[in-house]
């Protein structure tokens, strides 16, 4: 029998993180933060008391490493689009 790969997320104890680490994870200020949350594309927080949340490590690893894949997507110039001196292809 195969055994299915174990996901990182589960096999590793859970770390939370407060708003300065996440901050100075994502290099997002604190309105930054929050906005994007507000717009669903940024990982809630899990409330720890009656006045203090935490972030899940692994979500922000995962936001971190999507944005990072995203950027360089979008940073890839097009082959079709390039031209060279004088307006050349």
């Amino acid at each position: 029998m195969t055994e299915r790969p174990k996901d990182p997320r589960t096999t590793s104890p859970v770390r939370l993180l407060r708003r300065p680490e996440v901050e100075a994870r994502t290099g997002l200020s604190r309105s930054s933060i929050y906005a994007r949350m507000a717009e669903g594309t940024f990982p809630r927080p899990v409330r720890l008391g009656k006045y203090g949340v935490g972030w899940i490590e692994a979500e922000i690893d995962e936001w971190v490493r999507n944005r990072i894949s995203t950027g360089r997507t979008a940073e890839r110039p097009s082959s079709t689009n390039h031209q060279g001196k004088d307006g050349e292809r």
